[in-house]
């Protein structure tokens, strides 16, 4: 089960490919959704706007058509009784003449419900239709009857084709001959119009899943273009990484082999040589004593100094490795030292100066500083031809500091005196590296006035002065 959750776990180039493409995903899709939705609702204003101007339209139709059928026998109705027969005759077979179109004709009911004229329908005349319904229980001819009642007006409604039979939707306008208590009307069928607009819809949702298919293309598209961008630019990284890793073991090697000759000479410079003088007077007093000569003791003591000296060399060496004051009492009395040994050995001023502070640095911080400041003091005795050098050890709210200036000729390499970047040699790149370690900031100037390197650790790296393992006598 462990196995199977590691193997689903995403690697490191996996998590980058999803923080760059997973953004991009959400926000096309939510750009599509939008575009999606305002499209519908754009689409769905302008289909009612043509839906309501279409039928508008044939209303207008219709009420032209009503208008002439009456300016057409109203010549005969306005002169005629109420009870006038043969007036009622001739005007119901002017209406039963008044078809046009394929489906268009003039009704007539009269307010009881009778159908009267019916044309395209014949089977409807002189039988009552009061109680008549559509398929979706519309009261057509009641409503009819209550149109003309109030005047004139539209009804929609249901009704079958002549030429098919069957229901379809239509507008029907009514007017009123009062004096004869008629209801006087035409229809139109809209089922033209209603395929007109379920067409245009139909439409509209096939341009917005297009819309959808072009911008999942443009999508896929931009994670295509992301992933193959990443994997050459993870292609590329790796291999600037493998470079730099590269160079980076050769200067471990580098700073190794160098240690190690450091270590090397010293060890044949000094001890060695030492040693070989102790054997040289310990072989000379063993001849005298033998020989029963008086100096024979004068010689011991010479070679009991000479191994004092070699028993000193031993320790410096031991504390240049890992200095003891380090770990027992801090790092300004190790820089100190440091500092002291250096004065001594090579007749070079130095002035060491420190503020006590509560907080305390952290081991890595503390080892960095002081491998700096004997970097810092190796080179001014190798390159720098210096009289006088200052250390220079403090903490402050930012952090701590360490400063060291020398009055030498400087560094031959180009430095950049606000970064602190710096084309010298390993030693100066050692520097860098330990305090990029520590998030830490590296400056170094150099001019023909001597050269400062200033060393800043930041402030997370202060421990508390009451932590257990800090003995209340260390420093920093």
């Amino acid at each position: 089960m462990r196995r199977l959750l590691q193997s689903l776990r995403p690697s490191y180039g996996q998590k980058l490919f999803l923080l760059a493409t997973l953004p991009l995903v959400l926000a096309v899709t939510a750009i599509a959704l939008l575009v999606a939705n305002q499209s519908r609702q754009l689409a769905a204003r302008e289909i009612r706007q043509l839906e309501t101007q279409l039928i508008e339209a044939k209303k207008a139709e219709l009420r032209n058509y009503v208008t002439q059928a009456r300016n057409g026998f109203y010549f005969v109705y306005g002169r005629a009784a109420p009870d006038d027969q043969a007036a009622k005759q001739q005007v119901m077979q002017i209406l039963s003449a008044m078809i046009y179109g394929e489906e268009g004709f003039f009704f007539v009911y009269d307010y009881d419900g009778n159908n009267l004229v019916s044309p395209r329908q014949t089977d409807l005349i002189n039988r009552n239709w009061m109680d008549l319904t559509d398929s979706e229980g519309t009261p057509v001819v009641a409503d009819f009857i209550a149109t003309a009642r109030q005047g004139a007006g539209y009804v929609e409604h249901l009704w079958p084709k002549p030429s098919t039979g069957e229901e379809a939707r239509m507008i029907t306008y009514v007017t009123s001959f009062p004096s004869w208590r008629w209801a006087v009307g035409t229809g139109v069928f809209i089922d033209d119009i209603l395929q007109h607009v379920a067409s245009t819809r139909a439409e509209v949702e096939e341009r917005v899943q297009r819309t959808f298919i072009y911008i999942s293309v443009i999508t896929l598209a931009a994670l295509l273009l992301v992933f193959f961008s990443g994997m050459v630019i993870n292609i590329r990284e790796r291999r600037l990484a493998d470079a730099k890793l590269k160079k980076l073991t050769q200067r471990v090697f580098d700073a190794q082999e160098e240690e190690r000759g450091r270590v090397a000479r010293e060890l044949h410079d000094g001890i060695s040589q030492i040693l070989v003088g102790i054997r040289y007077a310990l072989e000379i007093a063993r001849r005298r004593f033998q020989a029963g000569d008086e100096r024979a003791s004068e010689t011991l003591d010479k070679g009991i100094d000479h191994l004092s000296g070699a028993i000193q060399e031993v320790r410096r060496i031991s504390r240049d490795l890992r200095p003891g004051a380090l770990d027992d009492l801090g790092l300004g009395p190790a820089i100190q030292t440091l500092s002291e040994d250096f004065s001594i050995r090579t007749g070079i001023n130095v002035d060491f100066n420190t503020v006590v502070f509560r907080n305390r640095l952290d081991e890595d911080s503390k080892i960095a500083l002081y491998r700096i400041a004997q970097e810092a003091l190796t080179n001014v005795e190798r390159h720098a031809d210096a009289t006088e050098v200052t250390v220079d050890l403090r903490g402050h709210r930012q952090g701590a500091t360490l400063r060291i200036s020398d009055n030498g000729r400087g560094l031959s390499g180009s430095h950049d005196r606000d970064t602190g970047e710096t084309l010298g040699g390993l030693g100066l790149r050692n520097m860098q590296e330990r305090i990029e370690q520590l998030d830490g900031t590296l400056k170094i100037q150099s001019g023909r006035d001597g050269t400062t390197i200033e060393a800043i650790v930041p402030l997370n790296h202060l421990l508390p002065p009451d932590r257990p393992s800090e003995t209340p006598k260390k420093a920093i």
